[in-house]
């Protein structure tokens, strides 16, 4: 149950911050550093929606495919990953967004990562079964 609720806590705040994306590109900009733009040969604009749309993409994946939970479990654990040196950069150029306007923000941005990858792989792992009791014998 715990799990169910995380796992759509998580999913929830991935569509809605995908969506923000969509709305806010230009806010997000600053977020893409320049060495992603020559790797992807996008612009970043394009990166921005891309990662929007990625973001929208692992919700509804994480809602809509419980056959696929796990996988989609380490997809948005990999994704996390893969967005983190835009976190870097965001720190180390001390540039803002909407909720990361502060060099404490921004720095505790960094650690909140990690806990996002393990809130994807543990949101979508299997619960262990049920321990049984060892029966009780009748006096």
């Amino acid at each position: 149950m715990i799990r169910a609720l995380t796992r759509w806590i998580l999913a929830l705040a991935l569509g809605a911050i995908g969506i923000v994306h969509f709305v806010s590109t230009r806010g997000f900009r600053v977020v893409v550093p320049d060495w992603a733009t020559k790797a992807t040969r996008l612009d970043k604009d394009a990166i921005v929606i891309a990662s929007g749309a990625a973001e929208v993409a692992l919700a509804v994946g994480l809602l809509a495919l419980p056959k696929e939970r796990r996988r989609m479990g380490f997809a948005t654990a990999a994704f996390f990953v893969a967005v983190f040196p835009g976190n870097v950069h965001q720190w180390r150029t001390r540039r803002s967004t909407p909720g990361l306007d502060t060099e404490a923000r921004r720095f505790g941005r960094l650690f909140l990562q990690p806990l996002l990858v393990l809130w994807a792989v543990w949101s979508t792992a299997e619960p262990a079964p049920a321990r049984r009791r060892p029966a009780r014998r009748s006096r």
